[in-house]
């Protein structure tokens, strides 16, 4: 939070915890993004990811997801459809991921110093923040092209 030199500036804090996932993949060419939001971080909610991921391309496309070396990413359990192939990040190179600028952006406008009423009040506002950015084809594609990944 921004505030002026010497101020102690107020900010709501959550005394609870519980937590919501995005699992989110873009097409910074066309503007596009799919996500889906998950109560918990494994290899059974990436098989979901990948599977919505894959049925929403076209019989001719095949999509590259960049990915970090997270264990759901590599796991044996972990079903890859035909239509898309991951590719791994060397260790410790989230700025190779352009999905990272999302986060950012999301924390930025929706998630940050919020207190939320209940499990279904985070669900609800993850999913608000995913539909709103994925409804913005110009920012998906400024915050996730990178002139390195240009064919």
């Amino acid at each position: 939070m921004w505030a002026a030199k010497g101020t102690r500036p107020r900010a709501l804090k959550q005394l609870g915890f519980e937590s919501a996932y995005v699992f989110g993949s873009v097409c910074p060419d066309k503007g596009m993004a799919e996500g889906i939001v998950m109560p918990k971080v494994n290899t059974e909610a990436m098989n979901k990811h990948v599977a919505l991921l894959s049925s929403r391309l076209q019989a001719d496309e095949h999509a590259v997801l960049v990915c970090d070396r997270a264990s759901w990413h590599r796991s044996k359990s972990l079903r890859v459809p035909d239509n898309i192939t991951l590719l791994l990040l060397p260790p410790y190179s989230p700025e190779l991921n352009p999905v990272e600028q999302v986060w950012q952006w999301l924390r930025q406008r929706f998630w940050a110093n919020r207190v939320f009423t209940d499990y279904d009040h985070i669900v609800d506002t993850c999913c608000e923040a995913w539909k709103t950015f994925a409804d913005l084809p110009d920012q998906v594609t400024s915050l996730c092209t990178r002139k390195w990944a240009l064919i």
